[in-house]
């Protein structure tokens, strides 16, 4: 699928950016956190949808390990 040009790989990744970016945007440490978690969350789909997973592992692995930090720090340890 296709619009203006970009497929729909794209437009996810584009979104899991802005997410990140949103995410540093926050006041709140527990609101940053779940915003990022989403990012990473983007970003691991977009890695699955790359066209070979020798391009998609490396983002996989990177956000799947954030996303445990984010998981570990919200649930695990006192967020103030």
């Amino acid at each position: 699928m296709e619009l203006f040009g970009i497929t729909g790989t794209e437009y996810i990744g584009y979104l899991a950016s802005l997410m990140v970016l949103l995410s540093f945007t926050m006041k709140d440490v527990k609101k940053l956190r779940l915003v990022n978690m989403t990012g990473c969350v983007l970003f691991i789909i977009y890695g699955f949808l790359m066209p070979t997973l020798r391009i998609g592992l490396p983002i996989i692995i990177a956000n799947a390990a954030i996303f445990g930090v984010n998981v570990y720090y919200l649930f695990f340890k006192k967020v103030k």
